[in-house]
């Protein structure tokens, strides 16, 4: 599929259903972030935006960055239907160039591009933290294929732990985009309502020295 069929398939999906993902945090990002004093928080590749209001509603300043418009545009109707302050961002997440070093949360939730691309927005979110900030990556992890449920069912796009940490450390030892400390790195479950067995996860936490 072309980067120009993906765009176009996520519009009609994002046009057609009433909410993709619902309007709750992901329950892992919302376990890593509540705690943590509200800041400026980047939402990556957000959808309709669900985690970027969520923090918006905790004090955070919020920006949602994605390709498709339709989900953009459900994410300012719930902003503006809750009163709540999120940057908008019509933009692909493999070219989107954030004010660096200004970010206090960086969250890439369920971005699933494949080994090489991921790479790429993993440097992105880096570059963007600022000291002490948290970087957070959750996602489908490839064993969810044969023991979890849902997701999509191709390895070559889903997460492993090692998977994601690989690029950082390659972040840090190559490309000097460094002090980045990992603090979590594990596969998780996740109860959904679709079987009786979780969803499997990664769960990837990192913060900037």
């Amino acid at each position: 599929m072309t980067d120009a069929e993906d765009r176009d398939l996520w519009e009609k999906r994002y046009g057609e259903a009433q909410s993709v993902w619902g309007w709750a945090p992901n329950r892992f990002v919302a376990e890593v972030l509540g705690p943590l004093p509200p800041g400026r928080a980047l939402d990556l590749a957000a959808g309709e935006g669900r985690n970027a209001l969520w923090l918006a509603d905790l004090g955070w300043r919020a920006t949602a960055v994605d390709f498709a418009e339709n989900a953009l545009a459900r994410g300012r109707a719930q902003a503006a239907e809750h009163g709540l302050d999120v940057e908008w961002v019509h933009a692909d997440v493999l070219e989107y160039e954030p004010e660096a070093g200004a970010y206090d949360a960086v969250v890439i939730a369920y971005l699933h591009l494949g080994a090489e691309r991921l790479g790429t927005v993993l440097r992105t979110a880096a570059k963007a933290l600022a000291p002490g900030g948290t970087l957070v990556v959750v996602g489908h992890d490839v064993t969810n294929i044969a023991d979890g449920v849902g997701g999509p069912q191709d390895p070559a796009i889903l997460l492993t732990p090692d998977l994601v940490t690989g690029h950082l450390e390659r972040l840090e030892q190559v490309e000097s985009v460094g002090g980045l400390v990992v603090t979590r790195a594990e596969r998780v479950l996740r109860q959904t309502d679709r079987a009786p067995q979780p969803a499997i996860d990664t769960l990837v936490v990192a913060h900037r020295g």
